[in-house]
């Protein structure tokens, strides 16, 4: 299966990000570290190269699968990570949280998933 990224919907969640920051673009550029022409290439519909795409997508803070196209959908959802493999991303990813704090939340987390799956069954 091959997926695509979606220029779109990474330029419109820039522009929703910039808006809510009270930035104008250049400053985006500036913070992001990418030049104020790519995103003006954006806005015209192209794509960022590699380098500038994993910029903004840590500048937005989210995740890059957020800004993927799969060509079939039913397909990516079989392929899907479960549930406590995402949420164990995110937390590691967090880098004002400890270790020991990231720990304790995956704890939770598998504690809780662990409580749904039985419940499920039950029912």
């Amino acid at each position: 299966m091959q997926g695509r990224m979606d220029a779109r919907r990474l330029y419109d969640a820039l522009d929703a990000q910039r808006r809510a920051r009270g930035l104008s673009w250049r400053q985006l550029a500036e913070q992001a570290g990418v030049s104020p022409s790519l995103l003006s290439r954006m806005g015209n519909g192209q794509r960022p190269d590699l380098d500038g795409f994993i910029a903004l997508v840590q500048w937005l803070g989210a995740p890059a699968e957020e800004f993927m196209v799969w060509p079939d959908s039913a397909a990516r959802s079989e392929e899907q990570p479960d549930l406590e493999t995402q949420l164990a991303l995110l937390l590691r990813a967090r880098n004002d949280l400890s270790e020991a704090d990231r720990q304790y939340l995956l704890d939770i987390v598998n504690a809780t998933m662990r409580r749904i799956k039985a419940d499920r069954r039950e029912s």
